[in-house]
């Protein structure tokens, strides 16, 4: 009897979810990690010693932007997915200005790397790894602009728990396992190879997991940055002056000869000129309102319009009523990515050369007549639309997007049929990790920082793992004309990190690791707070599905149409339902995504953080 009462709890359960009723609802399901409140600050990121190194900085009496650069530089040294030569990108709320604020430091495509070069190696897109995926380093720089910017603290402060980690830490098993997986790739490197295989020969080359893991050479590279700071404050240097002092020795002094001298040894295009002229962007971000939220995601440099024209053409539809998860949420989820997604693949790129149709794109009214594209069956032809006429001009790619759309029209019933197998879904999930930070004088923090993972190629001597973002360009016009290699360009990333305010204050910071599987995740989260009042840790452990038809943005740029990834606990009747509306369905045990999120509770003056039970992500609060 017993069997039978449970079996009827999680069906009511689940049923009142679908129907929007009380049930499951917020603040009732049970947490595999609990809220992190905090009336002072909260820290999370990927890792929990990163995540201890944003306490320390904030303990000792830095701003949630100080403890965001100590947390950035800490995931960076711990090989989280990223290393130093990788990008980060930053949304920072200033509660001085009452602005928000982006942060642009994202390297870009070095002398040399065109399109014609590529071809001219054999190549359709690219490469994966290797020197010639490599644009130039973006994070040290960016660490240093918001610290010297918005921060308080000194880069000695912000870097020394970084550089304890670099003098050795015991490494985790994750990223222990995963240099030990992709030995054979990093021999072919040098540098690599000595920094991460401390037991070449034996059976197991790389640490094992509780090891004490030492990087000495990317210590001295950190240290050289202290003392550039140091000689400048001595010689009567501000605060500021003496930060870009050591931003200067990393891209126009002796480290960056360095990169530049070991980079080409090995094959890379890098000269000196690329990173000495290579600046970090304070920008304007791009932002929509939904439903009384204005939500905030850097320009179309990386894919994040995509999630705020999916809110758009969802503002279209009452999704509360279709109940959270149930199969037309879920279909008419899935679709809004689609419309919104074919878009990205085709119109967004860095605006500093090719302007995109941002206004249009952005617009309600594009939003409105994409919508009514949205049917009851999923569509696997969904491409691009026209956005120009609907800011007022006309498309100078017309003939390129008609081509496109006959490229989606002519496939065959056999491409629309293809499965899930592991290296595509390797590669369009390609990680990265997340940083929150908040605190009690107002300041907000959401970062996703990425590049240099494993494997990585390392620059000479420097300890620096360099980027792998090369490979999110495109070679051939008809794809993308705005994403092409050019010298001095930023290629159309995933990164994506998330902001929103309510009312005219903070409300949300949220992002999460997974390339393109990104800002589904996060369009998710948001609408999971916003129309099903779920609290900030249900948000982010809370089963989402995850699309696929869309371009991967990483080796073979991929599209699998129709294919998607739920939870594995979800009910036959909703799979049926899909399977029906035309979907390819796989099912995982977890589908949140390593979501890192925090909720700001203005009527507590308090903070509630979220870090989802996904992967090593953790956070703390005081």
């Amino acid at each position: 009897m017993k069997k039978i009462y449970f079996l009827a709890f999680l069906f009511i359960s689940w049923n009142a979810l679908a129907q929007g009723l009380p049930g499951l609802g917020a603040g009732t399901t049970p947490n595999n990690r609990p809220i992190l409140h905090g009336k002072n600050w909260v820290a999370i990121t990927g890792k929990p010693l990163a995540a201890t190194a944003g306490s320390m900085i904030f303990q000792q009496g830095g701003n949630a932007v100080d403890a965001a650069c100590a947390m950035i530089a800490a995931t960076s040294t711990m090989w989280d997915v990223l290393s130093w030569g990788g990008e980060t990108q930053t949304l920072i709320y200033n509660p001085n200005t009452k602005k928000v604020i982006g942060i642009n430091a994202m390297g870009v495509a070095p002398t040399g790397a065109t399109v014609d070069f590529y071809k001219s190696q054999g190549m359709d897109y690219p490469p994966q790894f290797g020197p010639l995926a490599a644009t130039t380093p973006g994070t040290p720089g960016g660490i240093m602009t918001m610290l010297a910017e918005f921060g308080t603290m000194s880069l000695e402060q912000v870097l020394k728990p970084a550089m304890d980690l670099a003098k050795g830490y015991p490494i985790e098993a994750q990223t222990a396992n995963a240099i030990e997986n992709n030995k054979d790739k990093i021999k072919e490197w040098p540098y690599s190879k000595k920094v991460f295989l401390p037991h070449l020969g034996e059976q197991r080359e790389a640490p094992s997991a509780g090891e004490i893991f030492v990087q000495e050479d990317l210590y001295q590279t950190l240290l050289k940055l202290v003392e550039a700071e140091r000689a400048a404050l001595k010689a009567k240097k501000s605060r500021k002056e003496a930060i870009y002092a050591a931003y200067d020795r990393f891209y126009k002094g002796d480290i960056a000869k360095e990169i530049v001298r070991g980079t080409r040894e090995q094959g890379g295009l890098f000269t000196e000129s690329d990173l000495a002229n290579w600046k970090v962007k304070i920008e304007e971000p791009l932002q929509v309102n939904y439903r009384g939220v204005d939500v905030y995601k850097l320009q179309e440099w990386t894919q994040g319009p995509a999630l705020l024209q999916s809110l758009n053409i969802l503002e279209n539809f009452d999704l509360k009523s279709m109940g959270y998860n149930s199969a037309n949420y879920i279909n008419t989820v899935y679709q809004a990515m689609s419309l919104a997604f074919a878009d990205r693949d085709f119109y967004y790129g860095d605006p500093a050369f090719v302007k995109s149709p941002m206004k249009g794109l952005l617009s309600k009214e594009y939003a409105k007549e994409r919508a009514k594209l949205i049917g009851e069956v999923n569509d696997p032809k969904i491409t691009a639309g026209d956005p120009y006429p609907y800011q007022g001009e006309s498309n100078p790619y017309l003939n390129l997007l008609n081509k496109n759309k006959q490229t989606v029209a002519a496939l065959s019933p056999e491409d629309l049929k293809a499965g899930l197998d592991e290296k595509f879904l390797a590669d369009f999930q390609s990680g990265t990790t997340s940083v929150q930070t908040a605190d009690a004088e107002g300041w907000v923090v959401s970062v996703t920082p990425s590049g240099g993972w494993i494997p990585a190629v390392i620059a000479g001597n420097t300890g620096v793992g360099l980027s792998q973002r090369m490979q999110s360009f495109v070679l051939d016009e008809n794809l993308n004309p705005y994403n092409l290699p050019e010298p001095g360009k930023r290629p159309r990333v995933t990164l994506t990190p998330s902001l929103a305010m309510k009312d005219g204050k903070p409300y949300l910071a949220f992002s999460v690791q997974g390339g393109d599987s990104q800002d589904q995740n996060l369009l998710q989260f948001f609408l999971n707070v916003v129309e099903f009042d779920m609290n900030v840790q249900e948000a982010v452990e809370a089963p989402n599905f995850n699309s696929y038809q869309m371009q991967s943005s990483f080796g073979d740029h991929e599209i699998r149409p129709g294919a998607i990834t739920l939870r594995e606990d979800t009910p036959e009747w909703i799979r049926r339902d899909l399977l029906r509306k035309g979907y390819i369905m796989d099912f995982w045990n977890k589908t949140s995504g390593p979501i890192t999120a925090i909720w700001i509770d203005w009527k507590h003056g308090t903070f509630w953080g979220g870090a989802s039970n996904y992967g090593d992500d953790y956070g703390i609060a005081w």
